[in-house]
Formats: structure tokens, sequence, C-alpha cells
């Protein structure tokens, strides 16, 4: 069903961060999805760099690069994993970007000399933004979350951008859900609600009311604090969601669904609930999650390992393709500082699969070339990503071609064998922010090579992310050794794919396939990397 014009849903958070926003928002989509309706999410995030593409994976983890070459918030994958939507440039804003924006108007002397102030020259920026989804006449229904918290100074201009929207589209066309938290308190045994009376009450200072409130939570809410909940915060009783623990995130929709949340927010929008959603795809995949058939235990080398959302994509797409091999991948995060040839064999010898993840810099680069060198010599199936793909072509030059001090040039400017070289295109480039190879370029794959049987095609277009590439000077001396190129760029020749066509399972690509796994369309190389590692566990 079309609608005649968007409806806007507004998602914020209460008492603490990293309470399941992006989930929620993407439940919610992925529900009206199964109801007929086009759906898409944006994320506002507070923060005042542009992107987070120069942010340490410790500072905001996963850098999330789009089809369009945008380097986004990680809850950007979780929108494109749950929806199967392709998001853009326009669905991710932050503070950096309005006030760059609107700096540059000024500058321009677009404003006509009027002095540039919060209200309404930013909030009008970020009301522009957040209705250029509207605008494509694409969507029925546009989710926008906004990142921090309630209360956070960051993010006041965007609590106050949502007050002036609700009141210019009217509350019929806007929706306000609220996720706060419920902590248990456990000296007395006891479930408290005020922090999410007081989060709603710094919403209201702000002149915005929720319609909807999503309670996070480890234990079940009885009805009556539910009730006491909607009394304290004047929402509806039946607007009041329990947002408990599950075993996979896939499983909030059907929970949200449980409790008639898209219900609810259809009838806070005035919109017609014309049919049920079809559900049984989803719940088929989330049976397979939860029950599985066999596990596979498998290392991810990587230098930001203390920190899994710095992987986020990568480990949601071995969930992917463990549902389509019937197993769970148990996925063994390895400190690529901490490995060593000497400790190689009692960190790794156990694993079916071994993935060396991307990454920049120098730090942790021999415990990856070292993960490397044990899979290749040991047979074991291997995966590298970008970085992990430029650590295989060295490891290869150094221990098969006898090139001792082969390396990239991002680590060692003075290598005489440079097998990773810096792009042709990156060549004078200063600036770090949004200047790399990013977003989706087109691959070809050798017919009959490992990756063209997994995509069962000879052409696909991957997402990229890097400043780096094989140096095709050396790339006749690597095949006649046994390293071939599997994939190249059919415009530019560069090398995209590596494997070793007589190990098992050799596989290395420069761009990164975590971005376009989604639970509709797991990613085939996930899929027959997760394969492979089964085989190599049942030899």
């Amino acid at each position: 069903m079309k609608l005649s014009k968007p409806k806007y849903i507004f998602v914020t958070g209460g008492v603490a961060s990293s309470l399941g926003k992006g989930i929620i928002s993407a439940s919610i989509a992925r529900l009206l999805q199964a109801r007929g309706y086009s759906v898409t999410i944006q994320k506002l995030d507070p923060y005042i760099n542009v992107d987070p593409g120069t942010l340490n994976p410790y500072e905001h983890g996963e850098c999330y690069v789009t089809e369009d070459g945008t380097e986004t918030d990680l809850d950007l994958g979780h929108y494109e994993r749950f929806t199967s939507i392709t998001t853009t440039r326009a669905n991710n804003v932050t503070t950096g970007k309005i006030y760059k924006s609107v700096i540059e108007k000024e500058r321009k002397g677009e404003y006509l000399g009027k002095t540039v102030q919060v209200i309404p020259h930013i909030t009008d920026e970020i009301k522009r933004r957040i209705q250029m989804l509207g605008q494509t006449k694409q969507y029925d229904v546009i989710i926008t979350e906004i990142g921090g918290t309630v209360g956070d100074i960051e993010s006041l201009p965007f609590i106050e951008s949502v007050r002036q929207l609700r009141y210019q589209l009217g509350y019929r066309n806007t929706a306000l859900v609220h996720l706060t938290l419920i902590p248990f308190m456990a000296a007395s045994g006891e479930l408290k609600t005020k922090p999410t009376q007081h989060s709603v009450k710094a919403l209201l200072e702000n002149g915005l009311q929720p319609d909807i409130l999503v309670l996070r939570t480890e234990h079940p809410l009885t009805r009556e604090l539910r009730r006491k909940v909607a009394l304290f915060c004047n929402v509806d009783p039946e607007a009041v969601m329990e947002s408990i623990d599950v075993p996979t995130i896939y499983e909030v929709p059907l929970r949200m669904h449980e409790q008639h949340l898209d219900e609810v927010v259809l009838s806070k929008l005035d919109i017609p609930a014309e049919q049920e959603p079809d559900l049984d795809t989803w719940r088929a995949f989330v049976e397979k999650v939860k029950h599985p058939g066999s596990t596979v235990e498998i290392a991810l080398v990587g230098k930001y390992t203390e920190l899994p959302d710095a992987y986020k994509s990568i480990s949601e797409s071995f969930i992917h393709a463990g549902a389509v091999n019937d197993c769970k991948v148990r996925l063994r995060y390895v400190n690529s500082e901490k490995l060593t040839p000497e400790n190689v064999a009692e960190q790794l010898g156990d694993k079916a699969g071994i993935l060396v993840a991307p990454g920049f810099g120098n730090r942790g680069i021999d415990g990856k070339i070292t993960a490397v060198r044990f899979a290749r010599e040991n047979g074991i199936p291997f995966f590298g990503i970008c970085l992990g793909m430029q650590c295989a072509v060295i490891e290869f030059a150094r221990n098969v071609l006898g090139f001792e001090d082969a390396n990239s040039v991002e680590m060692e400017s003075s290598t005489t064998h440079p097998v990773i070289d810096l792009m042709e295109e990156q060549k004078g480039v200063t600036a770090k922010g949004g200047t790399m190879r990013l977003g989706g370029y087109p691959c070809s794959l050798v017919e009959g090579s490992k990756v063209a049987e997994a995509y069962g095609t000879t052409s696909v277009t991957e997402r990229h992310r890097h400043r780096y590439e094989f140096n095709s000077d050396y790339l006749a001396q690597f095949e006649a050794a046994g390293m071939r190129a599997a994939g190249v760029n059919p415009d530019t020749g560069l090398v995209e794919v590596v494997e070793i066509p007589e190990h098992p399972w050799f596989v290395g690509t420069q761009y990164h396939p975590e971005y376009k796994s989604t639970v509709r369309t797991p990613h085939p190389l996930f899929v027959a990397f997760v394969a492979a590692a089964l085989k190599y566990r049942n030899k």
C-alpha cells in the first residue's frame, strides 16, 4: 500500500547509551515492511566529526560503508541487515555535517547578513536533512534514530528539531518511540522505574511527549509495573513495550510483534493495518540461529578484539552464513599483537577456519601474517578481508617467492619489494576524512575459481574502504608460484581477489563482503567459507 505522503517515526533513548535504539528502529522497519509498507531508516549522530571514518574503532565501533561510498555509523549496518534496503549518504547525518553545511552557506552569503544561530539555522538544516528521504517519494515511513541519550548537550539541537517537525507535520503524521532502561537492583530484588520517569521528564522539558515506550530489561516486567510507567509517563498502557534480553537480536522483531508494537505504531500514525505481517521466513531464520544442527569454531584475527563491535558486520555475516549451513559459528577473537610463531599452533591449531580482519597501520601486522602462514601451510580454510588480503599477499611473497623484506608501503616505505602499494589515485591525497576508495565497484571473477563458484556468477559489485592495493607488477610471479588473481576491477585492472587453487579454501578480498550480507541474502563468500570450515572440521 502506498501512502500519499510519508509518515515519520522518531526513536530516542534515555537513561543509558547502547540500549539498542538501532535494533528497535530496524525491528519496527522490518515489521512495517512485512505489512507491505516501504520503509527507510536514518541515523542522526550528535558528534562533531563529519563522519566516523577517522574514528578509532575503540571509540565508536565499526565504520560501516554504504554503496554510494559514505562512511557511516554501524547502526546503518543493522538497518540494511534487517530490511535489505540500500542506505546512502542521506541515511546518516552528524552534527559535523550540519555545522559544515551551515558554515559553508554563511561563507557564501546565503543568509543575507543575518546572525547565524542554532535556532533557526541549525535546526532548519537538521529538519531539511530529516525530510530529504521523504522528498524522494520512495517511502511510506521514514524512521529517524537520534543518537546519544536524552539530556546530552550534544543532542539538544536534534531534539528541538524533532519538536518543531512534530508540530509542523502534525501529530498524526509523526510518532515518537522512546527507549529506556528498567534497572534491576539485586540488593532489594526490585525493578526500578524512576530512571525511566526522569528520562521522560527530560523529554517533556524539551517539549516532546513520547507516544510509545520500549523498556529495556534483563527481567520480565509485570503488568502492574508497565501500568505504573504508563501512568507516570502519560503513555497509553498498550504502548508500553518490554524489550528483554533474547538469544539473538533477530528475535527482537518477533518479540515486538507479539506485543503489537507494529499495530500501535500504525495507529499512532493513522495508517490502516490492513494485512497481517508475513514473518514466516524471518521465524524460520531465527529458529535456525537458535537451534543449529552443529557448531564450528572460527578464529577472527585482528587488533581490535577487545571490542567485538569493531567487527560487527563480520560477526553478523557469520550468523547469516551459519544459518544457511545449519550450524552456529563460534567466533574466537585472537589479538594479532599477541600472536607469534611460537604460540600460533596453540592459538589457532584447533580452529576450523581462520579469518584475518581489516584494519589500518603497522600495529599487530606481524601476528596477522603469522596467522596467514599457519592457515596456508596447514590447509586450514582462510579468509582475508582488505588488510587481511594484503597480509596474505605479503606472507606469500616472503615465504613462497622468497622476497624476505616484502611489505606494504603503508607499513614500510623503504621496502625493496612493495607488493602492496599506494593506489595511483591516492598519491597526493593528504586529507584523511572520506578520501579513501569508498563504496561499490564492479569486479570480474575468473570462471572456475572458488569465488566465482561461491557467487554463482563472474560479475559482482562490492564495497571498498582502502588506500593501498596489490602491486600488479608482481602478478606474474605470484601466479607462477600458485597464488592467482581470481577477481579484478574491469575498469582499472585492480586485483580485487586472490586465491590459492591448490589450497582447500584460501581466499582474500580487497573489498569488504561483510557490508552486503543480510538476513534475506547472506553473503556467498561467508556461506562458502563456513561450508569449507565445516568440511575441514569433519575430516
